[in-house]
C-alpha cells in the first residue's frame, strides 16, 4: 500500500510517499505525477516514509527526473537506510539529486 500527498505552491510540487513503491502502487504515483507537474519547475520528492521500492517505482522516479530535467529540477529527501541501499545497488543514487 501507498500513501500519496502533496502540496503544491505555484511552480513548485513536493510529494510525501509513505508505504511501498512496487509494482502495484507505481502505476498511482505515475499518473498523479504526470497530471501534477505539468506546469511546475521545482519537484521536491519525501521519501521519510516509504519503506520499500521496487524497479517500477524507480522508474517512475527516472521518468519524473526526465520530465523535469526539462523544465526544471527535482529533489529526492528524507532517504531511509533501506531505500538508500536500493538507489546505491541499482546506481539511482548517481542519477537523483539525494539531500
Amino acid at each position: 500500500m501507498l500513501n500519496i500527498s502533496k502540496e503544491k505552491n505555484g511552480k513548485a510540487c513536493t510529494y510525501f510517499l509513505e508505504g511501498r513503491l512496487d509494482t502495484t502502487t507505481a502505476p498511482q504515483l505515475e499518473g498523479d505525477i504526470k497530471e501534477s507537474i505539468s506546469d511546475v519547475n521545482s519537484l521536491v520528492m519525501d521519501l521519510a516514509k516509504l519503506e520499500y521500492i521496487s524497479s517500477a517505482g524507480l522508474r517512475v522516479l527516472l521518468s519524473a527526473q526526465k520530465t523535469m530535467n526539462k523544465q526544471g529540477s527535482m529533489v529526492v529527501r528524507n532517504v531511509r537506510d533501506e531505500v538508500n541501499e536500493i538507489f546505491d545497488v541499482t546506481g539511482f543514487a548517481d542519477i537523483l539529486t539525494i539531500e
